[in-house]
């Protein structure tokens, strides 16, 4: 199993302290890449995939753990 993998299968368990880098490789697997907008995005980010679905997300700060409610939002949008 890989990486990515293995940060799937946790990332359906509902983690307490999945990180947005995680996040991040979780869904560089599934094709998406970040949308970089300007210089100052906000705390807002956006990733698309290559048939231009878009997710739009909260980055977490000051801390660098995902709420739960963005980590369900993920499921749902993947399909996991």
């Amino acid at each position: 199993m890989s990486k990515a993998e293995k940060l799937i299968e946790r990332l359906k368990t509902y983690p307490k302290d999945f990180t947005w880098e995680e996040l991040v490789k979780v869904l560089h697997h599934f094709g998406y890449t970040e949308i970089k907008k300007g210089k100052t995005g906000g705390s807002r980010r956006k990733f698309a995939n290559k048939q231009n679905n878009i997710i739009s997300l909260h980055k977490p700060h000051p801390q660098n753990v995902v709420k739960e409610y963005v980590i369900k939002q993920i499921i749902d949008h993947l399909n996991l």
